[in-house]
């Protein structure tokens, strides 16, 4: 019995904004790469001040356990989310890819579509980015497109809505 192999999903053909970089950049920084490194600061600081015999093992321990992981995720996610993050409006789906460590692609017609929502938080808006998120009748959750500039955004919406306006329903 031959085994047949599964078709490959081509990627979405367009990327998220350049900037989206800069803006997950941030968001390591605040949320996770920034309170790290301020941590091992910390503790070498206070090392140095109360306990300067352990430094020579604390030094080391917070270079391993802090200071690269910290300044690792600061330096790869960013980039790592650009090459992944996609998107793509067909005639009849809408299709996007995202993630960066656990990637995620995911296909919805536009028969299903129950709302566009545009975001916008405040380090989106700092660098004129938003997220679009397609809310479908699935269980497996939104669709969001994370990334992409306030006219993208804009225009990605307009064109789902009308999109999903003239795609003919499921008949029940």
């Amino acid at each position: 019995m031959p085994e047949h192999a599964a078709p490959l999903l081509r990627p979405p053909r367009h990327r998220v904004d350049p900037r989206a970089r800069r803006w997950w950049t941030l968001q390591a920084l605040l949320t996770l790469s920034g309170p790290m490194l301020l941590t091992a600061l910390t503790m070498a600081v206070l090392s140095l001040l109360f306990f300067p015999g352990a430094l020579p093992w604390l030094g080391p321990l917070l270079l391993v356990v802090l200071v690269l992981p910290a300044l690792g995720y600061l330096l790869v996610m960013p980039r790592w989310r650009y090459a992944v993050h996609a998107w793509e409006l067909g005639g009849r789906a809408v299709y996007a890819a995202g993630g960066w460590f656990w990637q995620k692609r995911r296909i919805a017609p536009l028969s299903r579509v129950q709302t566009v929502d545009t975001v916008r938080g405040p380090l989106q808006r700092r660098y004129g980015l938003a997220t679009v998120t397609v809310t479908t009748a699935s269980t497996a959750g939104d669709i969001k497109i994370a990334g992409l500039s306030d006219a993208d955004a804009e225009e990605l919406s307009r064109r789902i809505g009308e999109a999903a306006q003239d795609v003919p329903g499921d008949a029940a």
